[in-house]
């Protein structure tokens, strides 16, 4: 199989790629690793977001039209399961490569997802990928696409992305504003509970008449006892004792400054919906009811989850029909539980039609 079309790109019948990306003008972006620490390690709601989505991903039951096919995808290499291993590599970076490692008779004997930061697409003078450069420490190895036969050695699955022919778009990136401000938001309130849970106040000194202003010195001082004997979460409720003209005056967060409350809910709901997933899953304030949750499950399943499965399992299904002639891989809904109310629905309706044969009833339901 020639998937890549290195034979087809010697005549007309392909356009040349563009090689040129990140054209248009925008601020540099953080490093991969400083935007996974952000948004993946240190945000809550891009974690549970993404191993929502990738978890069930990876727990939705597979049909394929071939034995050896399934247990190749179902199988685990390298301590990773591969559907939820590729789904957050989808999510998060927008790009998802699959090498197909093979024994010594040339049949494939597993599936290992690449990480995607460390893959650099290779192309020709047109622009078509021909190989994958995979660097890993200070080495790097060059990965053909395709092997000696013409079959696929590494998949290449991503997500659309308008401006560039190799790479795709992830979600981390479209969420990284709300990431930012809903990490501020949580260090904020981390800094209000250091600080006895309540906005500091101000120490005001009054001279009198004939008194004199205070010195750099003991201002510096002051401070500085502020700071060890009376600020953070051990001192909280500390009698503070004053003299010399001072005084305390205390403030508080006018209802405008406590705005920071709800645009951390803000900010979490934009999250969840760069990654598809309904912000009552991730326990966020709404309409929590137990058929709201339901419905909420669903429409997981069929806007996010399924379309992901969709696209995962085509590309590997297209990669390995170089080895399993007219090879197919999906999701069988007969079997998941999410979706069982939808199929009884189904059922139901379709049982219901007299005007259909038992034959055309069957096509329909998808049983054989």
């Amino acid at each position: 199989m020639n998937w890549f079309g290195r034979k087809a790109a010697q005549g007309a019948a392909r356009p040349a790629l563009s090689r040129v990306y990140g054209s248009w003008s925008a601020p540099a972006p953080l490093s991969w690793e400083a935007q996974v620490r952000e948004g993946y390690l240190a945000n809550a709601i891009v974690q549970r977001s993404v191993r929502l989505v990738a978890e069930a991903a990876a727990s939705a039951p597979l049909e394929a039209s071939d034995p050896g096919l399934l247990a190749l995808v179902s199988a685990t290499s390298g301590g990773q399961g591969l559907l939820e291993t590729l789904a957050s590599h989808l999510l998060l970076h927008g790009n998802g490569y699959v090498q197909i490692l093979t024994d010594g008779a040339g049949a494939p004997a597993e599936l290992f997802a690449l990480r995607p930061e460390r893959v650099t697409v290779e192309a020709d003078a047109r622009g078509w990928p021909v190989a994958y450069r995979y660097k890993a420490g200070g080495s790097a190895a060059v990965l053909p696409a395709e092997d000696g036969a013409g079959r696929v050695a590494v998949v290449h699955v991503k997500a659309l992305h308008p401006l560039d022919d190799h790479y795709g778009a992830g979600c981390l990136g479209a969420a990284a504003g709300a990431i930012a401000a809903h990490n501020a938001a949580a260090k904020w309130n981390a800094a209000l509970l250091e600080n006895a849970a309540r906005p500091s106040g101000a120490l005001v000194h009054d001279p009198g008449d004939k008194g004199m202003p205070l010195s750099a010195e003991q201002v510096e001082r002051l401070r500085e006892e502020l700071a060890e004997s009376f600020s953070g979460r051990a001192n909280a409720g500390r009698p503070l004792l004053l003299e010399g003209g001072l005084r305390w005056q205390a403030l508080s967060l006018s209802p405008a400054e406590m705005d920071f409350l709800a645009l951390k809910d803000s900010s979490a709901r934009e999250i969840a919906m760069a990654f598809g997933v309904p912000p009552m899953l991730l326990g966020l304030p709404g309409d929590a009811t137990y058929a709201n949750y339901r419905e909420a499950n669903r429409a997981l399943w069929r806007l996010t989850v399924l379309p992901l499965c969709a696209k995962i399992l085509g590309a590997i299904a297209q990669g390995l029909s170089g080895w399993f002639d007219g090879a197919e891989l999906r999701v069988d809904l007969n079997k998941l539980p999410a979706l069982a109310e939808d199929r009884m629905a189904l059922w139901r309706e379709v049982s219901g039609a007299d005007w259909l044969s038992a034959d055309e009833k069957k096509a329909l339901l998808g049983v054989a």
